[in-house]
């Protein structure tokens, strides 16, 4: 898919949990206090200012901008710093003022013209928005844009001509998919459903992994009588993505009968899918602060978007900025298929910000609430395993494996969850089943092939299988350095010590922080003769916060070595090959 067709649509999924459903028992929303004061001076609001926008703490620098602007109202770098900050924190009742005058002393600024035309699009001032979409200084990307929104506005116009003659203006073949999509999503708003029809399968031959347009194309398809080709659509993403919640509830809501509705109903929707489009992308491509002018702006035409809300709250957390994730989360309409993916990352944003008693009582809520949802049920287990309640956990595993009976390879990962959940609380059999299982749902699975691989070595059974598991696991990951450092720790366990030190040295490179590894190559430096070598690998181990059990352990070899024979793995087994 080529860099334009992200542009518009985003990734085809929203969030790692992604599900969706009412929290139909909520009392009040989720309060996170954020709490700061504005300063009394000038240079003390603007330099707390450039240290939140710095930070991306949207609310905080919108509010310092705001203050110093009011000190010094004719500064007209204020007053631009001040309308990016309010538009990135959403506050359309002052950007669009402040908008305005920025314009007044740089007329060819782009993002005024684009906020400026995109609230007459809004007020219904089609005409005017356009003129504003052709003005200010661009690129590429502004171009694309422009014409896309001045698409929408004559859409607005039900100028259905005009609307599409300008989407076709697009006719660089990185443009095909998304200026079919919106011509199609133009044509099926403006009565026209054959070229509707026409366009919609243009994109979808070329695109077919892409939710936004599954999903338009699979409720214009059910909106116009082919309800059974709506299913397919949905049902051949399904085997994508397993479990979407927007097409869960698409092929539900088909299979009970009930009409789908397209997602576009008027040219503010269509012109906030283009905006939605490009805070989608932008978020993904690390350039957060245009991610959440689009979003923002795309939220201000079509404020009850769960997509846009979610995804929004999405770039918010990889910012970590969970206060204002949380509130994001907490607004998404509690009717959306996205309201469960909602709850379940508050959740966890709460479990983040080491409120655990709010985040445990928030997310069984969820699932008190939606006792067969998937998802809020595998973002419990999680929780579970994360707090090391592993019988919890496994048996919350089980009671999602519980809801399926025919295994299928979507449920790989729930069999390696509750296998890592049964061999930390030391049931073995029940492990080393879960594992296998996993395998043969998923069999080049690198995360399973690492962990049964490295837990026969460590038992000293089956070391063909495990040595053969382990490499493999590290041809497909081999940027992973924990994966590797358990082929290091292999060689180790088997007395093979100088390709031990190979391969962890190899996974000290890929993760230097890591307590486990450093530890790990400590003991290969040791068995070498590198003595020294190990007394600093086991001093950094001990620096980096290893896990409480493993301290002590440390401790005493930093001060002893290792003074006791080293147990060779192969001497457990019969079964031993290495």
């Amino acid at each position: 898919m080529s860099r334009f067709v992200l542009v518009l649509f985003g990734a085809s999924g929203v969030l790692a949990l992604s599900c969706g459903a009412s929290l139909a028992a909520r009392e009040k929303n989720i309060v996170v206090a954020r709490p700061f004061e504005v300063g009394a001076s000038l240079s003390g609001n603007y330099l707390a200012a450039i240290v939140a926008g710095a930070e991306r703490d949207t609310l905080a620098a919108s509010t310092f901008f705001r203050e110093a602007l009011r000190d010094d109202p004719k500064n007209a770098d204020l007053v631009d710093r001040a309308f990016v900050a309010a538009l990135a924190n959403g506050n359309m009742p002052e950007a669009m003022p402040l908008g305005a005058r920025v314009l007044a002393h740089d007329r060819a600024n782009g993002l005024a013209h684009l906020a400026r035309g995109v609230d007459l699009i809004k007020s219904r001032k089609y005409a005017a928005a356009r003129a504003e979409f052709s003005k200010g200084s661009g690129d590429r990307r502004r171009d694309i844009t422009s014409t896309l929104l001045a698409a929408w506005s004559y859409a607005g116009a039900k100028d259905k001509k005009r609307a599409l003659a300008t989407l076709d203006t697009l006719n660089d073949d990185a443009f095909v998919v998304f200026r079919d999509y919106h011509a199609g999503l133009i044509a099926d708003l403006l009565g026209d459903k054959a070229e509707a029809e026409k366009r919609f399968k243009s994109a979808y031959s070329a695109e077919r992994n892409t939710l936004r347009l599954v999903d338009a194309y699979a409720r214009f398809l059910a909106t116009h009588g082919d309800r059974e080709e709506a299913k397919r659509i949905y049902k051949s993403f399904d085997e994508v993505a397993p479990n979407h919640p927007i097409t869960t509830a698409g092929l539900a809501t088909l299979d009970q009968g009930n009409p789908l509705t397209p997602f576009v109903k008027s040219a503010d929707d269509g012109a906030a899918e283009v905006l939605y489009g490009l805070g989608a992308v932008g978020g993904r491509q690390g350039d957060e602060l245009a991610s959440l002018i689009y979003l923002r702006l795309s939220l201000h035409l079509s404020p009850q978007n769960a997509l846009a809300i979610v995804t929004l709250g999405d770039v918010y957390e990889r910012m970590k900025q969970e206060e204002a994730a949380i509130d994001l989360y907490d607004s998404v309409p509690e009717d959306s298929p996205l309201r469960v993916n909602a709850d379940v990352q508050a959740a966890l944003l709460l479990e983040t910000l080491g409120k655990s008693k709010e985040a445990s009582e928030h997310l069984a809520a969820v699932v008190e609430a939606n006792p067969k949802n998937q998802e809020a049920l595998t973002a419990l287990g999680n929780l579970q395993r994360s707090r090391k309640l592993f019988a919890d956990a496994a048996s919350t595993y089980t009671r999602i494996l519980d809801l399926q009976p025919n295994a299928d390879r979507s449920q790989w990962l729930l069999y390696y969850y509750r296998g890592i959940a049964n061999e930390r609380r030391k049931n073995w059999p029940a492990a080393e089943a879960d594992l296998k299982k996993a395998l043969e749902l998923n069999p080049d699975q690198p995360l399973v092939l690492n962990y049964l691989g490295y837990s026969w070595v460590d038992q000293g059974i089956n070391l063909d299988d495990a040595f053969r598991m382990l490499r493999r696991a590290v041809d497909l990951r081999q940027r992973d350095g924990y994966v590797v450092d358990s082929l290091g720790w292999a060689y180790y366990r088997l007395g093979r010590y100088d390709e031990a030190v190979r391969e962890l040295e190899k996974a000290i490179d890929l993760k230097p922080s890591d307590p486990v590894i450093n530890d790990h190559l400590g003991d290969a430096y040791w068995r070498v003769g590198r003595k020294l070598e190990a007394q600093f690998q086991w001093n950094h181990a001990r620096d980096l916060g290893p896990e409480p059990e493993e301290l002590p352990k440390i401790l005493a070899k930093i001060k002893n070595g290792l003074t006791e024979k080293p147990e060779i793995a192969g001497d457990k087994s019969k079964n031993s090959g290495g």
